[in-house]
């Protein structure tokens, strides 16, 4: 049954939807022939426009969206910027633009609103065994690059509407690890709409939102913090969804899986997205250059395996490979 969608003000006041992947309203699927499909068409017209024309550019100027995108070249994607890709066209408010309408209905958005429901299905999977035998532990979620965090709060939703409530009567906080300030601000005032209304997909439930600046060159001020979250007693998992296992360095991947390893209890779990090496992002480099670093997933592997952790779960998407880590 579809349920009423909650909202949430941004840090100027703006009203957005806040994202529930239970909802109808926010869901997307396709088959892996109808995504093939659309890589496939993706890819010719990605071909056909080598440069951006001026008055397209000028467009985007003039469009939220288009304006969070291209101040993402050569660096991040902001994660307000991500996240109103995730809310889709239909979602958007009337302050956004015909421009921003067609951006949010694009390709590249569509998967970005697929891979948040495989980061929250692969987290709320990974962790539902731990927490349904041992109803006493808190839950922890450690967010790394999360922005607002919205596939923290998806993965509560979908463990509490999946088996019966193994969320009650517990200690829950979600900590996001960000430089960003603006998206773990937005994070948690959605976090407390979707608690508070009596027919909201966490009502009756008490969760602690934190919010912690991180540079992920910096593993040391990860272990620091999972100390201070006690961690290590929790049912822990750690998200990074289009963050440190695309954009970070194997280096910085492996330094903050020897972290999260040191730093948690056995049954802990890292879900995460991988940039897929392949045509589909190599197309999308002719009109964005935002730094990912493509990998083989047998490349990611290697690295996983030198953090500490094996890739139990894999979900193949055009622009990324989606995966959950466990230890072995």
């Amino acid at each position: 049954m579809k349920r009423d969608v909650v909202y949430a003000t941004t840090a100027e006041g703006e009203r957005l939807a806040v994202i529930d992947v239970t909802n109808p309203a926010f869901t997307v699927n396709a088959t892996d022939e109808e995504l093939a499909a659309m890589a496939e068409q993706y890819i010719l017209e990605a071909g056909r426009q080598q440069e951006i024309p001026a008055a397209l550019r000028e467009a985007l100027r003039s469009s939220k969206l288009g304006r969070g995108l291209m101040a993402a070249s050569g660096t991040f994607v902001d994660g307000m910027t991500t996240y109103q890709l995730k809310l889709g066209p239909e979602n958007l408010g009337d302050n956004f633009s015909p421009i921003d309408q067609r951006i949010a209905a694009s390709f590249p958005a569509f998967t970005v609103r697929l891979r948040l429901q495989d980061m929250a299905r692969l987290m709320a999977d990974g962790l539902a065994g731990a927490a349904m035998a041992d109803p006493g532990r808190g839950i922890c979620l450690v967010n790394i690059g999360g922005g607002p965090g919205s596939d923290s709060w998806n993965s509560l939703i979908l463990l509490r509407d999946k088996y019966a409530d193994p969320l009650a009567d517990r200690e829950i906080v979600i900590a996001v690890m960000d430089l960003d300030q603006r998206g773990p601000a937005f994070g948690a005032r959605a976090l407390s709409a979707l608690c508070a209304a009596a027919a909201a997909p966490m009502s009756g439930l008490k969760i602690e939102f934190l919010h912690f600046g991180y540079e992920w060159s910096n593993a040391g001020q990860l272990r620091e913090v999972l100390h201070e979250l006690r961690a290590g007693d929790s049912v822990c998992g750690i998200s990074s969804e289009g963050a440190l296992f695309e954009y970070g360095s194997d280096e910085e991947i492996v330094s903050n899986l020897q972290a999260l390893h040191a730093g948690t209890a056995g049954d802990s779990i890292v879900v995460g997205s991988v940039t897929r090496d392949g045509k589909p992002v190599r197309a999308s480099l002719i009109g964005n250059r935002v730094p990912t670093r493509p990998r083989t997933i047998e490349a990611f592997q290697t690295l996983a395996k030198q953090g500490g952790w094996i890739v139990q779960e894999v979900i193949e998407r055009p622009f990324s490979y989606n995966v959950r880590l466990v230890k072995p």
